[in-house]
């Protein structure tokens, strides 16, 4: 994951993703789907780390609609980081936000810098969820927020046949943890309020949607810029993902913590 050049997600990859989700949305649900994750915290005036930013429309959304003071974006991916710096240059907003390439491992801030830590649907790629609480935990000022989604696993042990063959599709690196790992990570790194709010219902009906978008109305605009191939693949990917979010094994869930004050 670490290589200077990596990239898992190329430009066809964006633009199939944006089609279905929205421009700059590299996850499904939107912007009502960050308002979800963030439902109940102000971040008004707030100084936000943003793991995992992707194409940048989570963090245009936090600045635009939660007015957010400040923004720093990390990804691994150097294209990516280049795409938000573009976003928030043609938005003429490079003063609310701040991106970075970085390694895999601990995050490089001070402590205490930050009154929100957030990712949505990214930290799935970081397979020691305790560093991850650890850091998230350190770099939070008193009384601030962890506040993210991730895709968990309904399952203990090793993946199913067809959990596996999904992760093989998908071909992301993915790194899943279930829930009792989470909450326990969380809790031991010093959070309080520890909360997790399974989404499987909510995304089994909204994968089904997207599935139809795909196979629908968006079908042909793609596959004439991406080619049927790779169309047919994406489907194939909705459809194999559909079958362990039915049974159960692929569970997107919003996490939720809080670093004590003093």
């Amino acid at each position: 994951m670490a290589e200077e050049n990596h990239q898992e997600y190329d430009d066809e990859m964006i633009t199939l993703l944006a089609s279905v989700w929205g421009e700059g949305y590299m996850s499904p649900g939107g912007p009502e789907e960050v308002d979800l994750v963030l439902c109940g915290l102000e971040l008004e005036g707030k100084s936000v780390l943003d793991i995992g930013c992707g194409a940048g429309g989570v963090d245009l959304h936090l600045v635009e609609a939660h007015q957010a003071g400040r923004v720093t974006g990390v990804d691994i991916e150097p294209g990516l980081i280049a795409r938000c710096r573009r976003m928030a240059a043609a938005k003429g907003l490079e003063h609310r936000f701040e991106f970075i390439r970085v390694e895999p491992g601990p995050w490089p801030f001070e402590e205490e810098t930050f009154d929100v830590v957030f990712s949505k649907d990214a930290i799935i790629h970081i397979p020691d969820k305790e560093a991850l609480a650890h850091d998230a935990y350190r770099v939070l000022k008193p009384g601030g927020w962890f506040a993210a989604s991730d895709w968990l696993a309904g399952y203990e042990g090793p993946p199913s046949p067809a959990m596996q063959a999904y992760i093989d599709a998908e071909g992301l690196g993915f790194a899943l943890a279930n829930d009792t790992r989470y909450e326990a990570a969380l809790k031991d790194a010093g959070f309080e309020e520890v909360s997790l709010n399974d989404r499987n219902a909510w995304y089994q009906d909204h994968t089904r949607a997207d599935r139809a978008r795909l196979a629908g109305p968006l079908y042909e605009p793609l596959t004439a810029k991406l080619g049927r191939d790779y169309v047919a693949h994406a489907l194939d990917i909705w459809d194999k993902g559909l079958v362990v979010t039915d049974s159960g094994e692929l569970r997107p869930t919003h996490l939720r913590g809080r670093k004590p004050t003093r």
